[in-house]
Formats: C-alpha cells, sequence, structure tokens
C-alpha cells in the first residue's frame, strides 16, 4: 500500500508540473492588459514601410522556436553546382561551370546571410528551416524547388520556395510570412550578401574576379557603382543591388513591392541587401514577396533576357559621367560590336575567327570610302610638284602658300582630309572592340590558336583579353604598316614623310600589351588595307597601259 500511494503521488505531482506547463504558462504569453492598450497607435494597413517599426508597446513574448536540425540540401545542374542550409535558408555554395569550376561562395568569408528578422529592440534572428527536398538533379531544360519552413520565435511563421533553373544562375525566391501569434505584430525581413573590403590574406582567389570590387545598384534606369572602400550606409529604392567585380556578378533583385536597398559597412565587411518592413499582420494574416537571385558571369545577353536591367552592370564606359549614365555614347557602339560577334562565334566556335570575319566585314563595308580616300591621296600626289613649286616661289609668305594651295585644291576637286575618312570611321569600331575584349566575360579566356603552354607561357594565342605573350602579332602589326605607310603615297612635306615612318616602331610598342584580340584585329585590317592598295594600283597601271596603246593606235 505504501508503494502504490508513493507511486500515486508521484504521479500526481508530474500531472500538475504538466498541467501547470501547458495550461497555466500560455494564458501568460499575451498579456491581456498590454494587447489592449497597444489601439493607440494602430498601424494604418496600407504603409507597410514605417521608418521606425510600428511594434506593439507590448510586444508578443519571446517563444521557444522549434528545434530544426540542420541539414542541407544538394543542386546539380549543368552551369552551377549549389547547395541549400536550413540555417536561414541561405546558400551555402555557388559553384559555376563556366571555362572552370569557379566558386563563388566562400562560406563565412563572401556569400549571402540567409533570411534574417529584425525586431525594434531586439537581436537580429536568423530563421532556421526545415527543407525539402534534400537533392535537386536539374536537367538541360528542367526547373526544380526546394520549400523551406521555419518560425522566428516570436510567432511568424516564415515559407520559402526557391526555384532553380537548369539554364540560367538565377533563383527565383518567393517568401510568405504569416503571423501565427494572438497578438498583432511586425518586422522587417532581410535577405544579405556580404564580402569582406581586403580579401584575407590566408585564401587565394580561385580566379580572377571571385573577389568583387563594387558595389552596384541600378536607380533610376541607370547603374550607379561604388569602390567597396567607399561604401557608407544608405538605405533606398531601386531596380536592383548587387557585388561586382568586372565581370561577374551577385545581385538581389525585388520582384514585388516592399522592398529597399540597402549597403552596410562595418569591420571590414560590406553588406548589400534587400529589406521589407512587414506591415502590422493580425493573428492568421500574411505577407508575400518575391526576390530574384543572380550569381553568375555578366554575359550580355543572359543579363538582359531576365528583363530586369541587369545588363546595365556591364560597363562599357562612355561621356559624360560615367559612374551614373552607364556608358553615353559607347555602349550603342561596344552592345551591337559584342551581339556581332557572338552572332559569329555561334557558327564558328573560336572568338579569334569571330574577330577575323568582323575585320572583313568592315573592310567590305568601308570599301566606298577606302576607295575615295585613295584617289584623293593619288589627286594630292599628282599636284605634289604644283605644291612644291608655290612652296618654293613664296618662301617668305606661307600664308599666301597655304591658301593658293587651297585654291589648288578647290580647283581640282581634292580634299585633302579625304586620306583620313577609313582612319576615323574605324575608331569607335576599334574602342568598342577593345571595350568588348577588355569588360566582356565572354571573351576572357578564349583562344585562338593555343598549342598549349611550355614553360609557363601560352603557346600561342590562348587568351584573346591577354596580351600575346610570344609578342609575334604586334610584331607582325608592325610590319605591316611599315609595309603600309611605303604603299601610301607621300604627300606634303618630305620630312614629314620621313617622320610618319616612325609611327609603325611607336605603335609596336603601344599594342604590346593591348589584349591580343585587339592586335588582331589590327594586323589584318592593315594587311587587308595592303591588300585594296595593290588591287587599285593594279587597276590604275592596267588603265594607264591600255590609255598608252590607245593614244598609239590613234
Amino acid at each position: 500500500m505504501e508503494k502504490r500511494a508513493i507511486i500515486a503521488a508521484l504521479l500526481m505531482a508530474g500531472l500538475l508540473i504538466v498541467y501547470q506547463t501547458l495550461f497555466v504558462q500560455a494564458p501568460e504569453s499575451p498579456p491581456p492588459p498590454a494587447k489592449k492598450s497597444e489601439t493607440p497607435a494602430p498601424a494604418p494597413k496600407g504603409t507597410p514601410q514605417q521608418a521606425p517599426l510600428a511594434i506593439p508597446s507590448a510586444p508578443p513574448a519571446a517563444q521557444a522556436a522549434p528545434l530544426v536540425p540542420y541539414r542541407s540540401a544538394r543542386i546539380t545542374g549543368p552551369l552551377y553546382r549549389a547547395g541549400v542550409t536550413s540555417h536561414g535558408g541561405e546558400l551555402s555554395a555557388w559553384d559555376l561551370i563556366y571555362r572552370g569550376e569557379k566558386p563563388m561562395i566562400i562560406p563565412g568569408r563572401l556569400g549571402p546571410r540567409g533570411v534574417t528578422v529584425e525586431r525594434a529592440g531586439q537581436p537580429p534572428r536568423v530563421v532556421d528551416f526545415s527543407l525539402s527536398p534534400d537533392s535537386l538533379e536539374l536537367g538541360r531544360s528542367a526547373t526544380g524547388e526546394i520549400t523551406l519552413v521555419g518560425e522566428d520565435g516570436f510567432g511568424l511563421r516564415i515559407t520559402q520556395t526557391l526555384r532553380f533553373r537548369a539554364d540560367g544562375y538565377d533563383v527565383d525566391r518567393a517568401i510568405r510570412v504569416e503571423n501565427r501569434n494572438r497578438a498583432p505584430q511586425t518586422a522587417e525581413i532581410v535577405l544579405g550578401w556580404s564580402t569582406p573590403v581586403t580579401w584575407p590574406k590566408d585564401i587565394t582567389e580561385k580566379f580572377q574576379g571571385q573577389h568583387p570590387t563594387r558595389v552596384a545598384r541600378s536607380v533610376n534606369g541607370n547603374a550607379r557603382r561604388e569602390e567597396l572602400a567607399k561604401v557608407t550606409d544608405l538605405v533606398g529604392e531601386g531596380r536592383w543591388i548587387g557585388l561586382e567585380s568586372e565581370w561577374y556578378l551577385s545581385a538581389l533583385v525585388p520582384r514585388s513591392a516592399g522592398f529597399r536597398l540597402a549597403e552596410t559597412k562595418a569591420n571590414d565587411v560590406v553588406q548589400v541587401a534587400l529589406r521589407a518592413t512587414l506591415p502590422t499582420l493580425g493573428p492568421g494574416e500574411t505577407w508575400e514577396g518575391r526576390v530574384l537571385v543572380y550569381v553568375g558571369p555578366k554575359e550580355y545577353e543572359r543579363l538582359k533576357s531576365l528583363g530586369v536591367g541587369l545588363e546595365k552592370s556591364v560597363y562599357f564606359g562612355g561621356f559624360p559621367a560615367p559612374q551614373e549614365y552607364g556608358g553615353l555614347p559607347m555602349e550603342w557602339v561596344a552592345v551591337p560590336i559584342l551581339w556581332l560577334l557572338s552572332w559569329f562565334y555561334r557558327y564558328t566556335h573560336n572568338y579569334g575567327v569571330a574577330i577575323i570575319l568582323l575585320t572583313v566585314l568592315t573592310k567590305v563595308l568601308f570599301f566606298p570610302l577606302t576607295l575615295k580616300s585613295m584617289r584623293s591621296m593619288k589627286a594630292m600626289q599628282a599636284l605634289q610638284p604644283q605644291i612644291n613649286s608655290l612652296r618654293s616661289k613664296h618662301k617668305s609668305d606661307p600664308q599666301r602658300v597655304q591658301r593658293e594651295t587651297m585654291e589648288l585644291y578647290r580647283e581640282h576637286r581634292v580634299n585633302p582630309l579625304g586620306g583620313c575618312l577609313p582612319m576615323v570611321v574605324q575608331i569607335p569600331v576599334f574602342y568598342a572592340l577593345y571595350v568588348a575584349l577588355s569588360v566582356s566575360v565572354e571573351m576572357q579566356n578564349a583562344p585562338f590558336i593555343c598549342f598549349g603552354r611550355f614553360f609557363g607561357v601560352d603557346l600561342w594565342i590562348c587568351d584573346l583579353a591577354a596580351h600575346d605573350p610570344t609578342y609575334v602579332l604586334p610584331i607582325l602589326m608592325g610590319l605591316s604598316m611599315l609595309i603600309q605607310q611605303k604603299m601610301t603615297p607621300t604627300m606634303g612635306d618630305p620630312r614629314q614623310a620621313k617622320m610618319m615612318l616612325i609611327m609603325p616602331v611607336v605603335f609596336t610598342f603601344m599594342f604590346l600589351n593591348l589584349p591580343s584580340g585587339l592586335v588582331l584585329y589590327w594586323t589584318l585590317s592593315n594587311v587587308l588595307q595592303i591588300a585594296q592598295q595593290l588591287y587599285m594600283e593594279r587597276g590604275s597601271s592596267t588603265q594607264r597601259s591600255t590609255g598608252r596603246v590607245a593614244s598609239k593606235k590613234a
């Protein structure tokens, strides 16, 4: 009997403890008097962005967020390999399969921060999620989804759906927030991406451009850039914000209203983020938002196809304020050149061959100007004896020499600037090609004629965006320019003609460290110019011999 009494007493004590835990403490969590007093500051329903968070005067008590075991999911596709963790639902890995393997995320150093909930008077909380499924295998035309569900400890249930595409470097993130507490409440949802200002010395860059160097954001249709060291705390409106290097981009794009762009710097770490201030959610009310995350190369056409203005992150240079106006007017010239090179590449699979075809096309298009230029130079050469006699006749009056020379040109309908037309017209094409080779990721590590490496040196052109390591191509360019100078009709002062012979040497040294794709364009352009001059010389000599035969017959 005593044992039974002791067991009954223990059971009653346990039942009392369970009752107090489940039924007595639960009514204490929402303090009734405080909830009634929260109505003096009613939050307007249509104002999701309130500067101070409109949290009730007595916020809901923090609840023990359910323990969620740490899990991760693996996503494998033809363009990347990625990982998602239950901690914040953040991307733990994103390795591009793009001309080798390029990791865009270094856990703890470079990458996303997951979903964070911020409240006034509370430290930021990173939400832990349950996720499913554990892995995704993406086909070449497939999409896949991972669903994450978690709670913040204050009664907000957050559901994320991450949609991955096999044919793109973007992730569509849908967020749903539900208030499961008995009290109305609000909070701020933050999605961030951070990078160190200075790259850690103990970590080497896996590829050129792994470390972002600037913060870029789109405001009023234009991209604004800021070096990491100059970043200041800023929150504002815009279409997207991201961290960029010259050829790679990690961007956050709001796809629904309510998000603001933010950038901060603290402890040598820069973070860009999207911040959404939730409206005051009553019990059972929900809020939904969508965000696009892009992590990949800055391929112009791919970025443009997303339709959110990310192509503005490719900076082509321009006037008058390139940082704010996005490259006016060089973008107008560089983009068509880049599109044409990409079109040629689609059929040739070699950007060196694409540059050759571009050079031939420009020469064909500008052939009428070249023909006119050569005729003008020939006419000026024919007038050279008369010009020399004018110079010897009026040695002491250079102004009269110039005046009578212009009269002579006018009388024979000769344009002294006609010989410069082909060069002037090609300058925009030349500069656009230079820009395309410098800032376009498509051209990086693109080979032309590559035999491999010998003692650490590429043989021959294994990267069109880098200089020719053997310097063979710049030397060939200089020789072609010298031959062209020799074939060009001499005009004006003979001393100036001798000075012009120095130009091939000067240009050779200038082109030594320029991108080899640019040197290839200039060299081939010179060779085609020489071929055109030989063709014209042959035509003019044929006409002269025909004229002599006709005069003899007459």
